[in-house]
Order: C-alpha cells, then structure tokens, then sequence
C-alpha cells in the first residue's frame, strides 16, 4: 500500500483508506472513498497540486490532501 501523492502520472490504482486526520471526510464527500478507482492525470509543473480522475470527474487535490489517502496499485 502506498499513499496516492506517491503515483506517477496515467498510474492506476484502488483507494484503500486514510490517514486519521480531519480532512477524510473532505474527501469522501468529494468523491474519495473506499474501493474507489483512481488515475492520476496530471501534475503541475512544480508538482503541487495533482489531477486525478475519481467517480467519473476530475479533482484536484494538493499534496498534502493527496498524502493522507492510502492505495493499491492496480
């Protein structure tokens, strides 16, 4: 398992948790949940923040946002 702001870009994988801090539910609401399928679809040059595809949109999350979110590759 590793956290999602360790993807590289077009990177597959499955959500698996978080990390126990107060912007979980933040990201749940938006979309981020477990068993959620998630690819990385960009970078920003300076590497903060990253797109993502989750639940059918793209979101854009900051590193640290990015950093509390658990995965599986896929």
């Amino acid at each position: 398992m590793i956290r999602l702001s360790e993807l590289k870009v077009g990177q597959n994988a499955v959500i698996h948790s978080f990390e126990k801090d107060d912007i979980f539910i933040k990201l749940m609401e938006m979309g981020c949940v477990p068993g959620e399928h998630v690819r990385v679809e960009q970078v920003a040059p300076l590497g903060d923040p990253i797109s993502i595809s989750v639940s059918g949109y793209r979101l854009s999350l900051r590193l640290n946002e990015a950093n509390s979110i658990f995965v599986e590759p896929a």
